[in-house]
C-alpha cells in the first residue's frame, strides 16, 4: 500500500524525517576533522589538509613484516630483518606510520577516551589488512590485564577489533587472555620488552576449540618492537591457531628500505 511506501526509511516521509532528525543532530554535534577539529562534511572522517599529512604505508613494502620499501624490490620481496629475524606471526599490516596525525588518532583513541575514533581507524585498518580481514575466520584483540582495564575503563585494541569485525563481518572472539600483569612497555628496549611479556598471554581451554587451524586477525593500536604481538601469537599458535596476522593502526619506524 502506498502509505507504507512513505512510513519505510528508505522512501518518502521516512527518508524526509530521517534527513531531518540527522540534520537536526548535525545542528546539535557539527561534523568535524577528527584530525584538527575543523568543520567538515561527515562524522568521523578528516579534512583534506589532515589526510594529506597521514603517513600511509602503501606498496612497496616488505611481504611479511609490511616494512615500506623506498624502490619497489618486485612482488614478494622480504625485509633484511624479515630473512634475518623471521616473526612468530605470519604477516603484520599498518595503516600508518606512528608520527603527525596517525599519532594523535592513536593517543586521542587510548589516552583521550575517544572511542567513536574506532570505527573510522577500523576502516582504514581493513582497507591496509591485504585482504587477511576478508579471509579472516576470527578477530581477535591483543588484551588487557583485568588491573588495567579496570583503571582505563575500556581496551583500545579490543574497540577496534569489535570496529573491524562489525563492518567486516568476521566473527570477533576476545579468546586471548592476559594472566599476567606487566609493565608498561613505553621506554622499555627490546630485551626487555619480550621479557616483560613472556609468558603474559594464554587461552583458555574453553576458547581453544574455537581456534584450531583457524585464521586469525590480530588486532592492536601500535606496533613498536613486535614483543607483545609476539607473545600473544605464540600463545595463539600454542592454542591451536593457524595463520596469523598481525593489524595495527600505526607502526613506529625509523626509516625506509
Amino acid at each position: 500500500m502506498a502509505w507504507k511506501r512513505w512510513l519505510n526509511p528508505e522512501e518518502g516521509w521516512g527518508r524526509v524525517l530521517g534527513g531531518l532528525a540527522s540534520g537536526a543532530a548535525d545542528l546539535v554535534y557539527p561534523p568535524v576533522c577528527c584530525g584538527c577539529g575543523r568543520l567538515i562534511g561527515r562524522h568521523r572522517s578528516v579534512c583534506a589538509a589532515c589526510w594529506a599529512t597521514l603517513p600511509l604505508i602503501e606498496r612497496p613494502f616488505c611481504d611479511i613484516l609490511g616494512t615500506p620499501f623506498s624502490v619497489d624490490h618486485g612482488p614478494g620481496a622480504l625485509s633484511p630483518e624479515a630473512i634475518a629475524n623471521p616473526p612468530v606471526f605470519d604477516r603484520l599490516r599498518s595503516v600508518a606510520i606512528h608520527e603527525g596525525i596517525a599519532r594523535d588518532l592513536v593517543h586521542g583513541l587510548k589516552y583521550r577516551d575517544r572511542t567513536d575514533l574506532a570505527p573510522m581507524m577500523a576502516e582504514w585498518m581493513i582497507r591496509a589488512s591485504d585482504g587477511a580481514v576478508a579471509s579472516a575466520d576470527v578477530i581477535i584483540p591483543v588484551p588487557l590485564h583485568a588491573f588495567r582495564l579496570w583503571g582505563r575503563r575500556f581496551n583500545q585494541s579490543a574497540e577496534l577489533a569489535r570496529a573491524i569485525s562489525r563492518l567486516s563481518g568476521r566473527p570477533y572472539q576476545p579468546v586471548l587472555k592476559r594472566i599476567r600483569r606487566t609493565s608498561r612497555q613505553v621506554g622499555l628496549g627490546l630485551r626487555a620488552r619480550e621479557e616483560n611479556v613472556r609468558g603474559a598471554f594464554s587461552v583458555p581451554e574453553s576458547g581453544k576449540p574455537g581456534l584450531s587451524g583457524k585464521s586469525v586477525v590480530l588486532v592492536d593500536d601500535v606496533y613498536t618492537t613486535g614483543a607483545t604481538v609476539s607473545a600473544a601469537t605464540r600463545a595463539l599458535k600454542r592454542a591451536g591457531a593457524g595463520p596469523v596476522t598481525v593489524l595495527t593502526f600505526a607502526r613506529a619506524m625509523s626509516g625506509l628500505i
